[in-house]
């Protein structure tokens, strides 16, 4: 096993339209697929504006027009995070001071007995954030 080299991981690519270049551009899809109760979404960056967008992967397999398979997400639509607040797999937040949007992938119960959320962010990538806390 000794200088046995790791194979890099190949990028999956997609054509997508993107709405800041205004025109179909190859997009290359970040991270896993996440189950959510509207179907498999996972965000997509586009190679050329570096602009990333979520997608919903089952609609993009059934429609011919992939631009129908963009999730739509902004800062009104998101819910604003707050510790204290409770969340659900596929939620989509709002976190004021990294200014950056994200989709809640998985639930997790930290070792003090809080509960913690694992988002998958536009910007900052994946965080695990503190969801539910008691004072």
């Amino acid at each position: 096993m000794v200088g046995r080299k790791r194979k890099p991981r190949r990028a999956k690519y997609i054509m997508l339209y993107s709405p800041f270049l205004m025109k179909e551009t190859k997009h290359e899809l970040i991270g896993e697929p996440i189950e959510t109760p509207q179907g498999r979404q996972q965000w997509a960056k586009c190679t050329k504006s570096r602009h990333a967008q979520l997608i919903n992967l089952d609609t993009i397999e059934s429609q011919v027009d992939k631009s129908k398979a963009i999730v739509h997400i902004s800062r009104e639509d998101a819910k604003k995070y707050s510790p204290i607040d409770e969340y659900e797999i596929g939620d989509i937040i709002f976190h004021a001071v990294w200014d950056d949007v994200g989709i809640v992938r998985s639930k997790e119960t930290l070792s003090d007995g809080n509960r913690a959320i694992v988002v998958h962010f536009e910007k900052s990538n994946e965080k695990r954030l503190i969801e539910n806390l008691k004072h």
